[in-house]
């Protein structure tokens, strides 16, 4: 049984056991071993002057405690949960990110549209993968891979110019940072929808653009 600390309430009935304050290393390992995603770690937060700021150094960065922490972090990225045990290891409060283009792509939207998406999908019996909230008000639903190049066609089959709807695809050499993971005073990254078993089989990108571009063209 996949267990996370950090969901949204009321947005899955099943009811999954939840460990509070789990480590990050031991949430990390569990991607790794029991979804086999690969993970790496990323930036973390640091107290300087009684302030949380990222390790980074940069007082202005967007995302603080939630972005690679080296150029190289793709080829850090592993599947492996002895691996990913010993990274964190060096670093226990390093944030999770996930690479894109591996296992999964992601498509992103607003929040809001998010929301009205994963209602929309309810009533037409589309069982979405995990979803993902971060702080900066964006939701990741993630698909199998190959979304970023069939991403705009759909679009297009459905009506919309993809530059008109806020509507992103994530593939190879982008990320998704995953919860518990903390960007600076902003919160954490929440579950929308949960890992569970009834979506360890990913929706392909085709099942869930219809609903989210509308989604999107309704939230404009």
């Amino acid at each position: 049984m996949f267990i996370v600390e950090d969901t949204i309430p009321g947005t899955e009935a099943a009811q999954i056991p939840k460990q509070r304050g789990e480590p990050l290393l031991e949430t990390a390992v569990r991607y790794a071993g029991e979804r086999h995603w690969d993970v790496f770690p990323g930036t973390w937060l640091e107290a300087v002057d009684g302030v949380r700021r990222c390790s980074c150094g940069d007082t202005a960065c967007a995302a603080p405690g939630a972005h690679p922490a080296r150029p190289d972090w793709a080829s850090l990225a592993t599947g492996s949960a002895t691996v990913a045990r010993r990274m964190w290891q060096k670093q226990p409060t390093a944030s999770v990110l996930l690479p894109t283009g591996r296992t999964f792509d992601a498509v992103s939207v607003p929040e809001t549209a998010g929301f009205l998406a994963l209602a929309r999908m309810e009533r037409m019996g589309v069982t979405p993968g995990p979803v993902t909230l971060a702080p900066d008000r964006r939701m990741y639903f993630f698909v199998l891979p190959g979304a970023v190049a069939k991403v705009p066609d759909l679009v297009r089959a459905l009506g919309w110019a993809p530059a008109s709807l806020d509507l992103l695809a994530l593939g190879e050499g982008a990320y998704v940072a995953a919860p518990p993971t903390r960007f600076g005073s902003g919160g954490a990254v929440q579950w929308a929808c949960r890992p569970t078993q009834a979506n360890r089989w990913l929706p392909d990108a085709e099942e869930l653009v219809p609903p989210l571009a509308y989604a999107c063209g309704r939230d404009r």
